[in-house]
Formats: structure tokens, C-alpha cells, sequence
């Protein structure tokens, strides 16, 4: 149902579907940055249940719509290599552009010593941050329509917006507390950092419709990205601040809201 209602409204070429599929989820972050205007201080307790689902969602992900499938395509060896090269790549991203953790929950600690210009550096550099570790999930969804396979992409484009929602969140309440004092502003932070997953899709879509040999790499570079983002920073992070269990069940409703819409929409 859901998969000719998509065909319908996109059509069937390839690359077309992966810039949907990047709208969309770029939509979402949007859409959980713009939450902001209305509630402006959301608890930390929320925040980090709220990224603990997201995590959730992308370990999931990573599994039944993408090493799953790259091994069914390819074989182990491609996907491996490709988990590989996505983990060293977010690696040395972090090694570009240093660690701001504190704000992944979008809360930035108190120092007294800091000033307000170094404060502003901050929020922008975790914007940079959290741009990068997007580029994954732009990605997975570009690969995911590129490979032909409905059951497997709409599933993961639904997955992976709806987990965009609290990191949009994340980021413009980073803002917020950074200092910018118009919300609307802080919004749009979140929307700018969501935006690099449009191309990202589309690339995706591209490079493995184009190629299909590269599917099971593809796959696998975007599996292991997400994972790496889940394991150096999310968890972490919501782990940091006495919401370890609260997180922790938020990771696994993540992972069962996945595995059911892999099912009931994949199957």
C-alpha cells in the first residue's frame, strides 16, 4: 500500500525517489527544530530518552535495511569493508572538527570563564558536528532507494526521520541555551544542519544506481557511520547526566519501533 502510494507520487526513477526520500527526512529535522518556538526548554531527562530512541532507531536501521541486505547482495566482504571505511571516515571528522559533547543533548555547560563570542563558536562548531554526522543517514536513505528495493527504503526513510526529530530539537535548543535569544533563529539552525541530507540522498541514489557493484559497499559506508555516531556520541552523552535508564529504554523502543516497521512495511 504505502509502496504505491510512493510510486505514484514520485514515480519509479531512482534518483528521483532518493531526493524525496531526502526531503523528507530533512523535513523532519526541520520539523523537530521548529519545536523550539513553542517549548523552549525541554528537560534533559527528555532530551536524552528522546536521543536514546534515536539511537535506537539507527542501530536498527543499520541491520535490517542495510548490512542485512548489503550481505544478501554482495556478500560479507564488500559490506565490511564498507562498515570499515564509514567508521574511519566519521573518525577523522571528529579529528576535523573537535568534540563539542556537551551539547549533543543540546545543553551547553556553565563556565564562568567562557564569553559570549566563545560560547556562539561553540554552538556553530556543534552545528558543523552534527552536519556531518548526517551525512550517514542522508546517505543510508540514498542507497536504500538506490537499490531498487522499496521494502527496504521506505521502511529506513521512515526510520531515520522520525529519529531526526529530537536531533533537530537537540540543536536549536543548543542554541537557545548558547545565548541566541530569538527562537526562530534557533530553529533555523536546526533546519540548515538537516539540509546536507538532500544532496547526501541524492548522491546516494546516484552513485548506486549508476553502479550497482557498489551497493554492498554503500551500504555498509552508511551502517557503519551511523554506528560509529551511536557508539562516540549518543550514548554516551545520555548516559552522562543520571538518565541512564530512562535513555536506555529509550534506545530499545527505538529498535522495536524499527524492527516493526521493517516488518509491516518490508514485508
Amino acid at each position: 500500500m504505502l509502496r504505491e502510494i510512493f510510486t505514484g507520487m514520485i514515480g519509479t526513477n531512482l534518483i528521483l525517489q532518493g531526493l524525496a526520500g531526502g526531503i523528507f527526512i530533512a523535513f523532519l529535522n526541520l520539523l523537530g527544530a521548529a519545536v523550539v518556538v513553542a517549548w523552549r526548554n525541554p528537560s534533559e531527562r527528555l532530551l536524552d530518552a528522546a536521543l536514546g530512541f534515536a539511537a535506537g532507531v539507527m542501530l536498527a536501521a543499520s541491520f535490517t535495511s542495510l548490512i542485512l541486505p548489503g550481505i544478501e547482495q554482495g556478500g560479507v566482504i564488500p559490506v565490511i569493508i564498507g562498515i570499515m571505511l564509514g567508521i574511519v571516515v566519521l573518525d577523522q571528522a571528529d579529528r576535523w572538527v573537535p568534540h563539542v559533547h556537551v551539547l549533543v543533548t543540546g545543553r551547553v555547560r556553565e563556565d564562568p570563564s567562557q564569553t559570549d563570542h566563545s560560547r556562539i563558536a561553540s554552538v556553530l562548531l556543534f552545528i558543523v558536528a552534527i552536519t556531518l554526522h548526517n551525512l550517514p543517514e542522508g546517505l543510508a536513505v540514498g542507497v536504500g532507494f538506490g537499490s531498487g528495493n522499496l521494502d527496504e527504503a521506505i521502511p529506513l526513510m521512515l526510520a531515520i526521520g522520525l529519529q531526526n526529530i529530537p536531533e533537530g530539537l537537540a540543536v536549536s535548543v543548543a542554541a537557545l541555551n548558547a545565548g541566541f535569544n530569538r527562537r526562530f533563529y534557533a530553529a533555523f539552525t536546526g533546519i540548515r544542519a538537516g539540509l546536507v541530507e538532500v544532496p547526501l540522498a541524492v548522491l546516494g541514489a546516484s552513485a548506486v544506481s549508476l553502479a550497482s557493484s557498489l551497493l554492498p559497499y554503500a551500504m555498509g559506508f552508511a551502517a557503519g557511520g551511523m554506528l560509529y555516531v551511536i557508539s562516540d556520541e549518543i550514548i554516551p552523552e545520555t548516559h552522562g547526566r543520571g538518565h541512564e535508564r530512562i535513555s536506555t529504554w529509550g534506545t530499545m523502543l527505538g529498535v522495536l519501533v524499527m524492527l516493526y516497521l521493517d516488518v509491516a512495511l518490508g514485508g
